[in-house]
């Protein structure tokens, strides 16, 4: 294999003149410092065909944080709080607060809470990670071992279907899969019409309307999913941007205050998809009826 085969992108006209061994020591220098920052996740390296990217890696090491935290707050547990226990149940008892201020309901929250909170931290620890020093610029073979986890669209499109298949299975445990099913393809608004059309003759135009706003919110469901996943993606990755892009014109002092402002935005960021995510949920656990009765 060539060297122009094994990195296309090299630039050909700086090469000319150069053979053997000056060209393929021309081919790594060049490969070393044209590494830029990319769109999508590169493969560090592979299990089988199965590729493992810098973004996943972090995943995994968020994931690990996560486990090791939660084992270490249930060693902790005891029946008289300590310290920790206590700033531990501040916390829950605080996210519980807030999302009642959604759902109107203690029991529908803790229903949702180990979800909803465990994807707060999730994102939370991946979008922080994104500022750690060294992510992003420890390298092997030619690759970033290390990449912010949210800055990968591939992670922010998992997390949206993720949630938005959650909300609906939630719906469905809810509100029972026959209620569910025609919030999207309302069958029952069909039903209806020859039972009531000689009492309300109105129903011939109303409950088709209704049947085709159903159909309507399938679109909905996929275009929520795009929104949860292009918002966290493009907030973080723009970020992240940013401070490279500051850091390599001013090193030293100047990209302290845009990092602690993002790491203000990654808090931000992983609050709104967590409250959107419960609100997903909070609307597929409220039945349809119960909708138009309240409209």
């Amino acid at each position: 294999m060539s060297v122009t085969e094994t990195n296309p992108n090299l630039n050909i006209e700086n090469m000319e003149g150069l053979t053997g061994h000056d060209t393929e020591a021309a081919v790594e220098h060049e490969a070393k410092e044209s590494h830029e920052i990319t769109l999508f996740a590169e493969p560090v390296f592979h299990i089988g065909s199965f590729p493992v990217t810098n973004s996943l890696i972090t995943s995994w090491v968020a994931v690990f944080f996560i486990i090791l935290l939660s084992l270490v707050i249930r060693k902790k547990t005891k029946r008289i709080p300590s310290a920790f226990q206590s700033i531990v149940e501040i916390v829950v008892e605080g996210a519980l607060d807030m999302m009642d201020l959604v759902t109107n309901d203690r029991e529908k929250s803790k229903k949702a809470f180990p979800i909803v909170f465990t994807i707060f931290v999730f994102v939370l620890v991946n979008n922080w990670l994104g500022l750690v020093p060294g992510i992003g610029s420890v390298s092997f073979d030619g690759h970033h071992i290390f990449r912010g986890g949210t800055a990968d669209l591939n992670t922010t499109l998992a997390l949206g279907i993720f949630a938005v298949v959650g909300a609906n299975i939630f719906g469905v445990m809810s509100v029972g899969l026959w209620e569910y099913f025609n919030k999207f393809i309302n069958i029952k608004a069909l039903l209806e019409i020859p039972k009531k059309v000689f009492k309300e003759p109105t129903i011939i135009l109303v409950n088709p309307i209704t049947f085709f706003v159903g159909l309507i919110e399938i679109i909905s469901e996929v275009a929520k999913i795009a929104s949860l996943s292009f918002r966290l993606f493009g907030n973080v990755f723009a970020g992240e941007v940013l401070l490279s892009s500051i850091s390599a014109m001013v090193a030293w002092g100047v990209p302290l205050p845009f990092m602690f402002l993002e790491v203000i935005v990654g808090v931000i960021q992983a609050l709104i998809f967590a409250v959107l995510t419960l609100v997903y949920f909070t609307i597929a656990s409220t039945s349809h009826d119960s909708e138009h009765a309240h409209a």
